[in-house]
């Protein structure tokens, strides 16, 4: 397995985003949940707070030398940093400070997550109002800043809680539309041209890279992730919601777990609605067990190949519902673990 695949000691953990606007509560819940080595606590994201504590706006508050303000459309780039991005900078310093708070001691895995480089360039407006994503010279500058931004948000993260392992999860759920030429332009009434697999591959290894050694992960919650690409880019694990998994795909999900890429498994639904199906965490692990028994793959791979998470992110969800899904999860690990088959 390879260096940057580590995870089997922590078999659950959440996406990234979770309800309400308290900093405080939100570490408390995520460090709280996955307590005595039962799962990976995570940076929390709170997008309820309004514009900055979104997943773009919290990603553009990150980018070096490059600054966003907010438009109606959305986030567009700007000459300097306004008071958009001074907010986004802020609620990650207080998130920050409320994780720091609550992980005192704390030596293990620990996730942040940041919107990758296609979903960002697909989503952040030029100055006309196109999206980055129509052009190359600008997707280049843009990945280029948000690889420097990590770099020091990393090392930040680091010198704060000194007994963690960083593990860095790229939010990518507009990748697929990207290499299928299937992101709308500002009129709505044409797409822009799919980027070269070549091109995207690359650029996505480059910000993988900026962690190091450390463990990586990729996340999409859209159908069809092109989880042979996201191997080669160098992830060490793919993050998706497995309810949308297909037949299609299953050959490639057995490709890259038998290469040593693990899975984080979106399993436990992220709303209140279906409450119901956290009264058994066995069951939600079943059809994991069935799809490695229509792989061919061994049984006792599971722990070691698996983490279980919700589906998505949970800001749609209560915060009682967040914090039972993320104690489900655990438990929900643990039942795959006791019995693989």
């Amino acid at each position: 397995m390879s260096e940057k695949s580590r995870f089997s000691a922590s078999a659950a953990t959440g996406i990234g985003s979770m309800p309400g606007g308290d900093a405080r509560e939100a570490a408390k819940t995520v460090t709280g949940s996955f307590a005595d080595g039962q799962g990976m606590p995570y940076l929390a994201e709170l997008p309820a707070r309004g514009p900055g504590a979104d997943m773009i706006g919290r990603t553009v508050g990150l980018l070096t030398e490059m600054y966003g303000h907010v438009e109606p459309s959305g986030w567009r780039i700007s000459d300097r940093p306004g008071r958009d991005t001074r907010r986004a900078r802020s609620w990650l310093g207080e998130d920050l400070d409320a994780l720091e708070e609550f992980t005192q001691g704390y030596e293990g895995l620990l996730k942040v997550q940041a919107v990758g480089p296609w979903t960002l360039a697909a989503s952040l407006e030029l100055r006309g109002g196109e999206a980055m994503l129509g052009d190359p010279g600008a997707c280049r500058d843009l990945a280029g800043s948000l690889a420097e931004g990590l770099r020091s948000h990393l090392a930040e993260v680091r010198r704060r809680i000194p007994g963690a392992e960083v593990v860095l999860q790229l939010d990518e759920p507009s990748l697929t539309a990207v290499l299928l030429g299937r992101v709308r332009s500002a009129s709505g009434y044409r797409t822009y041209r799919a980027v070269d697999r070549q091109v995207v591959e690359g650029t996505l290894r480059e910000l993988l890279a900026v962690n190091g050694d450390g463990p990586t992960a990729v996340h999409s919650c859209a159908p069809e992730v092109p989880f042979g690409l996201l191997r080669r880019a160098g992830a060490g694990a793919v993050s998706f919601d497995f309810s949308l998994v297909t037949e299609r795909e299953e050959e490639a999900i057995g490709e890259a777990v038998e290469g040593g890429t693990q899975l984080f498994l979106g399993v436990v639904p992220g709303h209140d609605a279906a409450s119901t199906a956290l009264s058994d965490p066995g069951g939600s692990v079943m059809g994991v067990r069935t799809l490695w028994s229509r792989l061919g793959l061994n049984p006792g791979t599971l722990s070691e190949s698996v983490v279980i998470t919700p589906s998505c992110g949970l800001a749609g969800a209560s915060p009682a519902y967040a914090r039972a899904a993320l104690a489900h999860c655990a438990r929900a690990a643990r039942s795959l673990a006791d019995n693989p088959e």
